[in-house]
């Protein structure tokens, strides 16, 4: 075969579209992935928005709502997961609501998520008291103003409730949970003893009782 015939068979054979196909179908995808993680980080700013905005109470009484959209309604996380975080959230230094959401933006979509989810956590707050502040001060011996916070605190105390009796459900499964669970309980209402160190304590019950249960099995 002749010079000329393997050129002229070369040439035929290049397509030039082909790579601007390829390169252009890499770019499409490229787009597509950005666009699915642009999604989940606008839901979830707009899910912890919701939560902030219409969650009275914070602290715990907005942790059964958090479990409601994370677990049963997004499918993000499962109970055990979301009860896990609620412990380190609360182990730790900040707000337990803001340190859950931040857990949870970090495990759903990385850095970025946990960003996103802060900001709607944080957002509604900053705007209401921002444009109530001076308001709620002016209004503060006002009875009606006094029976709405009154009512707030009394539906507050219930999510509160309602989270325990949830949580108690997925986390206390045995005897010596139950026992745990109880001392826990006297520990921070009768004796004052803070949250963190009944949290520490737990665990290192969890793993005492572990190590037993294994040394225990390998006896026999």
């Amino acid at each position: 075969m002749s010079k000329y015939e393997y050129s002229w068979l070369s040439a035929r054979e290049f397509k030039p579209g082909r790579e601007f196909v390829s390169a252009g179908s890499c770019n499409l995808l490229s787009a597509g992935c950005d666009l699915v993680d642009t999604k989940k980080l606008i839901k979830l700013f707009s899910v912890f928005f919701k939560i902030g905005a219409f969650t009275f109470g914070g602290g715990y009484a907005i942790l059964p709502v958090i479990q409601r959209e994370v677990v049963d309604k997004n499918s993000w996380l499962t109970e055990e997961e979301v009860l896990d975080i609620f412990a380190i959230s609360q182990s730790i230094p900040g707000v337990i609501s803001i340190n859950s959401a931040i857990y949870i933006g970090k495990k759903v979509a990385g850095i970025p998520g946990a960003v996103f989810s802060a900001l709607g956590m944080i957002l509604p707050s900053f705007i209401v008291i921002l444009a109530i502040a001076s308001l709620i001060m002016n209004l503060k011996d006002n009875e009606i103003v006094d029976r709405f916070f009154t009512g707030i605190r009394a539906s507050a105390s219930a999510l509160i409730l309602l989270a325990a009796i949830k949580m108690s459900k997925t986390a206390i499964r045995e005897k010596w949970g139950i026992a745990v669970a109880v001392v826990s309980f006297i520990l921070v209402v009768f004796l004052d003893v803070h949250a963190i160190w009944v949290i520490i304590g737990g665990a290192v019950c969890g793993i005492a009782y572990g190590l037993f249960e294994k040394r225990k099995r390998s006896c026999k």
